[in-house]
């Protein structure tokens, strides 16, 4: 770094400390280094810091950047719409082409008949308006008195405060101490449990003890992510996804598909539901519609929810500034036109299986990483004492954020799940552009930084 990169470096961390406050980051310890990296560039799968320094960004810096970074295909699209009109609102029954040309071919490419969408600008936002949604169409249904949303343990769905209380991870759900008492955790992925096996001995807690023990006459939805992401990249088991669709229909009950990491290509196919052909009532999408380039997101519904709506004879009350952004739309517009023309959904399952073998390859070497899983380029991995007999290291050795340390040395960008005792879950979820040579050398940079973390056991 020149001595010109590194007062800049030096005036922009002190800056940094004094005027922002970081998500999900330390403040104390971020109050006394500062930034641990400014990014200056990215191309692809890398990203190149102040000081030239370049890095394989192994998580897609948010499970987001599908396409890769620095796209020029989308900052002229994103160019073209805003020396036209950079923003107009959708609210008042007003729209723009940009928006409009989306919402026909995200119809297009979704799974059933969800052909409607209602724009947000994020996750959470899709999230939580998802769950309004539901609670509103079972208003206009006569049937007010559903209104419980039933979540997964270990889910992720965002921040607001019911999406933090949907999320099944302690440390959101009680940040702040505001939730919202109409939504439960569920155990997840009991495939014969939601199935109706109530002697099985995790029953009580499951999706369908709670439907009973609350009344199905209460519960507006169940929300779930098709591969939870954020709780530590868990794949459910075959048959779950379709045994939770027949209970939500047994019982008269929406199923909302979380798809803000799943979706649009990150695990090989366009969506995780198609892996289980399974069409939700309502699916959720933001992050990879635009690869991060711009905040977009949305809830997608089936043509009978629509059709309910298009009933209420009102103003709807609900809506953000920046629904259906023009510039926004038409970013996302022509991100999934890179997706589809240059076979990145395709190319993220063949390269998943590349990523398979690696980590095949490292639960063989190392004796205490186990539990290797993956759909596409959505993969994880455990550190435990050992794998076969479930036993955790002790809470002193955190493997997992040491692990990621040492990548981080070596120039790989990863992400480890430490959230609750014992959990050591390391997370590669490399941008969709990634080819075999860069799934060899992430695998490899993991090796050394596995076996750098074993000199110190």
């Amino acid at each position: 770094m020149s001595q010109q990169t590194e007062t800049l470096f030096n005036e922009l961390s002190a800056l940094d400390k004094k005027h922002i406050l970081h998500p999900s980051t330390n403040p104390k310890l971020h109050s006394e280094i500062g930034p641990k990296l400014i990014f200056e560039s990215g191309e692809g799968i890398y990203l190149k810091d102040m000081g030239g320094k370049t890095y394989i960004d192994g998580v897609s810096m948010l499970w987001n950047v599908n396409v890769g970074h620095g796209v020029k295909e989308l900052a002229e699209a994103a160019y073209e719409q805003m020396t036209k009109a950079a923003y107009t609102t959708t609210f008042y029954g007003y729209s723009n082409e940009a928006s409009v040309r989306l919402a026909e071919k995200i119809a297009e490419v979704t799974p059933g008949d969800l052909n409607t969408i209602f724009y947000t600008s994020g996750g959470s936002e899709s999230n939580d308006t998802a769950f309004k949604l539901s609670r509103s169409y079972w208003d206009l249904k006569g049937k007010k008195d559903k209104k419980l949303i039933i979540s997964l343990r270990r889910g992720y769905h965002g921040v607001t405060i019911a999406t933090q209380r949907a999320t099944g991870i302690d440390a959101y759900r009680e940040f702040s101490g505001s939730g919202d008492p109409n939504i439960v955790n569920a155990k997840p992925h009991l495939t014969e449990c939601e199935l109706g096996d109530k002697s099985h001995p995790e029953y009580e807690g499951s999706i369908r003890s709670i439907i009973e023990k609350e009344g199905a006459d209460k519960v507006a939805a169940v929300i779930l992510e098709p591969v939870q992401g954020a709780g530590g990249v868990h794949v459910p088991p075959e048959g779950y996804l379709k045994a939770v669709r027949a209970l939500c229909d047994e019982f008269d009950i929406h199923m909302i598909a979380d798809e803000i990491i799943c979706g649009f290509g990150r695990t090989g196919k366009m969506f995780g539901v198609d892996h289980w052909d399974v069409v939700p009532d309502f699916m959720c999408v933001a992050k990879g519609m635009t690869s991060g380039y711009v905040q977009l997101g949305g809830v997608l519904m089936t043509d009978e929810i629509r059709d309910t709506f298009h009933t209420y004879d009102g103003m709807l009350p609900h809506g953000f500034t920046y629904s259906g952004h023009p510039t926004a739309c038409a970013v996302g517009l022509k991100n999934l036109e890179i997706l589809e023309r240059d076979g990145l959904i395709e190319n993220a399952r063949v390269m998943g299986d590349e990523l398979k073998k690696g980590l095949a390859y490292l639960e063989d070497k190392y004796a205490f990483v186990g539990n290797t899983r993956n759909r596409g380029l959505l993969a994880g991995f455990d550190l435990m004492e050992d794998p076969a007999a479930g036993k955790p290291f002790d809470g002193s050795i955190q493997a997992a954020v040491t692990v990621v340390e040492e990548s981080y040395k070596r120039g790989l960008l990863i992400r480890p799940f430490a959230f609750t005792p014992g959990m050591n879950i390391v997370a590669i979820a490399p941008p969709l552009v990634v080819n075999k040579e860069e799934v060899e050398r992430i695998i490899a940079i993991v090796d050394e930084s596995i076996a750098a973390f074993a000199k110190t056991l």
